[in-house]
């Protein structure tokens, strides 16, 4: 074809209303149809493209509202797709008086709900991993071209290469350690500088991508499938509190107050108590929700609409493609409360068996209950949250199998814990844990005492809540003494990467330690499955007397008794205290074993142990 007949059918080409184009990001990349929620936002991204008005002529969708923002490189479009529309190919004809085009948008059948959406709840056992550290099954991903960020496992802050492969080829070892569901830390894109880490995923610079490193959407999607075929759930992280600074975002925000402004905020003061607390400034408020929480994450404005109809959606999609059962919302307590009751309200509006719970840092029990949905707090705030992540009880039992007993001291910080729970709407939807990836390693922590450690899985597998493991736990894992205090405890599990010099996934590739304290963890995780009480029982405590605490987890026919000795002596403890509950059981056994026990007048516990009984009637 001649250069200059090229050029003018290609000026008629764009011109004509039949032309079709893809926009250069449209976000959600699709959607479907007979969705529990009618409404559905689009962010259309192109050049000069807010310029454009759209229109649309299918059976039981409309165009609601569509909205131009500051730059003219986006369009919003807001949708009602009711019951009547179909699945299939929708055309969006884009016009700005002088050319027109028409966007191809797909919609698609929903899959079945059946087994997917699940929740969680105090019966489940959770098992927190960090996939870049866990294990790397596929090593071709571990660099990607466009991604600048590559593998170097001679430096513990960067990435070492763990992926969904990895994952998904260790599930044997998961679900035979006992755990029912698993907790990602965050798998979205994180394309950061080398000289910030995002190997964490908590930097998000795509949110409706799984980072190439780490796999794929579609991968992403079969492991929530293979999870759910062995009858455990899969739990997601999410941010709404912040991005990553090179998210894609950054190099033109849609509107001036997409994201807080840093030289006026700063950073954040990592005080979440500022929230509930009715004496705060409201300096220090605005610090904590519109300071950046490091440099590297720029401070979403979930006060701008637009933001937060598309992160709502955001979440809504990924439960909808992916079939997770929950979220594990991070920094809870730093975006505006109002928007995060809103998140939560909606989502459980649209997912009603699904169940969230949010990273909610503080040290009091007050501050923590005052995030649970429900509470009777002053102000009148009410979260709409479930489950919120019980540091108190962590700290409890952390720092008081760490000093000496006392009144406040010791293995009462526990009782005082528990002696709390009134504050609570619903302490059994807590999430609880000895450790987590921001945490030091309890063993560590214990001073690599294994009597303690053991105590402490014991408290953590029979108080009210729902438990969580974090990985390298079951295999009492100590710090790594490289790179910065996250890194320490951030660890690759042994084996995970093909040139490992030992594999902890095999009984050979461990140590006789390591061996010991598994097998030991793997009962008592079996043992809980199958004792109803530590799910659901009432929790009744007696104080705790010489270093000793004894609590009860109630339930009609069953009841399991904990008696735990803190100090270096064995004790005798009366059974006569404990007549309320004992009185009306007959039989006791050993956790987890089957060895019967007679309970006479007095139980005697040795040095430095938790003795738990299962009692019938």
């Amino acid at each position: 074809m001649h250069l200059k007949v090229a050029s003018a059918f290609l000026a008629l080409l764009f011109a004509s209303s039949a032309w079709t184009q893809t926009p250069s990001r449209i976000e959600p990349p699709f959607w479907w149809t007979n969705m529990p929620v009618s409404e559905l936002q689009l962010q259309l991204y192109r050049e000069n493209i807010g310029l454009y008005r759209a229109t649309i002529d299918a059976p039981g969708i409309s165009i609601t509202k569509q909205v131009a923002v500051d730059s003219t490189n986006y369009l919003f479009l807001y949708l009602n797709i009711d019951e009547t529309a179909q699945a299939g190919t929708l055309a969006i004809e884009l016009s700005n008086g002088d050319e027109s085009f028409t966007l191809d948008y797909e919609l698609r059948e929903r899959d079945s709900i059946e087994g997917r959406n699940l929740g969680f709840d105090s019966s489940d056992l959770i098992y927190l991993m960090m996939p870049d550290r866990f294990a790397n099954g596929n090593t071709e991903n571990d660099n990607v071209e466009g991604l600048t960020e590559t593998v170097d496992r001679s430096d513990p802050t960067k990435r070492q290469g763990g992926d969904i492969q990895g994952i998904s080829d260790h599930l044997d070892y998961i679900d035979e350690l006992g755990m029912t569901a698993i907790w990602f830390t965050p798998m979205f894109e994180n394309n950061s500088p080398p000289s910030y880490g995002g190997y964490h995923g908590y930097a998000a610079t795509d949110m409706y991508n799984v980072d190439r490193r780490v796999g794929s959407n579609e991968a992403y999607k079969q492991l929530v499938t293979d999870v759910h075929a062995r009858g455990m759930k899969v739990i997601m992280d999410m941010i709404h509190n912040h991005i990553g600074l090179d998210h894609w975002w950054m190099s033109d925000l849609p509107t001036k107050d997409w994201i807080h402004d840093v030289e006026e905020y700063g950073y954040t003061n990592f005080k979440g108590t500022i929230q509930g607390d009715p004496n705060a400034s409201q300096y220090d408020k605005e610090k904590l929700v519109k300071g950046w929480f490091v440099p590297y994450m720029p401070d979403l404005n979930q006060r701008n609409d637009l933001l937060a109809d598309y992160l709502i959606q955001n979440s809504i999609w990924w439960i909808e493609y992916s079939g997770i059962d929950g979220i594990r919302m991070d920094t809870y307590l730093y975006p505006y409360p109002e928007y995060m009751s809103r998140w939560v309200s909606e989502v459980l509006a649209a997912y009603p068996n699904f169940n969230i719970v949010g990273e909610v840092w503080v040290e009091t029990v007050a501050h923590e209950s005052y995030w649970q949905d429900d509470s009777k707090n002053a102000d009148g705030y009410d979260s709409e949250l479930p489950s919120v992540t019980d540091f108190p009880l962590s700290f409890a039992i952390r720092n008081g199998l760490n000093e000496e007993f006392g009144w406040e001291t010791g293995l009462s910080r526990i009782y005082y814990a528990f002696a709390q729970d009134r504050l609570y709407t619903d302490p059994n939807n807590n999430v609880i844990f000895i450790d987590n990836h921001d945490m030091s390693r309890v063993y560590e922590h214990l001073g690599k005492d294994e009597d303690l450690f053991k105590i402490a899985y014991s408290v953590l597998l029979t108080a009210r809540g729902i438990p969580q493991v974090y990985y390298g736990t079951e295999l009492m894992m100590e710090h790594e003494n490289r790179g910065g205090d996250d890194e320490a405890w951030r660890q690759t599990m042994p084996g995970g990467w093909p040139d490992d010099d030992r594999n902890v996934f095999k009984k050979s590739g461990r140590t006789e330690k390591e061996n010991e304290i598994l097998s030991y963890m793997k009962k008592m995780n079996e043992w809980r499955k199958q004792t109803p009480a530590v799910h659901d029982g009432k929790l009744l405590q007696f104080i705790p007397d010489e270093n000793t605490f004894v609590y009860f987890r109630i339930l009609e026919d069953q009841a399991v008794m904990v008696a735990i000795n803190g100090s270096d002596e064995e004790k005798s403890l009366s059974t006569d205290r404990f007549a309320e509950v004992l009185d009306h059981y007959k039989t006791a056994k050993v956790a987890p074993t089957d060895k019967r026990i007679q309970i006479s007048e007095t139980i005697t516990l040795e040095a430095k142990s938790a003795l738990v009984l299962t009692l019938s009637k």
